[in-house]
């Protein structure tokens, strides 16, 4: 019997291929630079099965040792892509909200009181 998932990444798929691209560049890497599986599994101070689930794509792999692998290869400053500042805040303006309505990541009285 199949383990049941309610993770919110097994219900996108294109997440899931998001994840598998992002481990096959991480694969063309490491062999362009001549390194085997247990080579970077050391360098990351991992086991080879973990380093393995992150080049297959697999979501449950910690984020941490995607950054590490990342800096393994110089590639670190490519993380500056990924969900850039919204200009506005890039300028230094304040965003403005609906009157009533609590920014993004701000918890409300109501949501507070369980």
């Amino acid at each position: 019997m199949s383990k049941k998932s309610y993770s919110i990444i097994s219900s996108n798929p294109g997440t899931l291929q998001a994840l598998v691209k992002l481990g096959q560049r991480l694969r063309a890497n490491r062999v362009q630079q001549g390194w085997t599986v247990d080579d970077m599994a050391n360098r990351l101070f991992c086991s080879p099965t973990t380093y393995r689930a992150l080049e297959a794509g697999k979501p449950g792999t910690s984020i941490g040792m995607l950054v590490n692998a990342l800096w393994l290869f110089g590639e670190i400053d490519s993380l500056d892509a990924v969900a850039p500042t919204p200009a506005e805040i890039a300028a230094g303006r304040r965003v403005r909200h609906k009157a009533g309505k609590s920014g993004s990541g701000i918890i409300s009285e109501q949501e507070r009181d369980f």
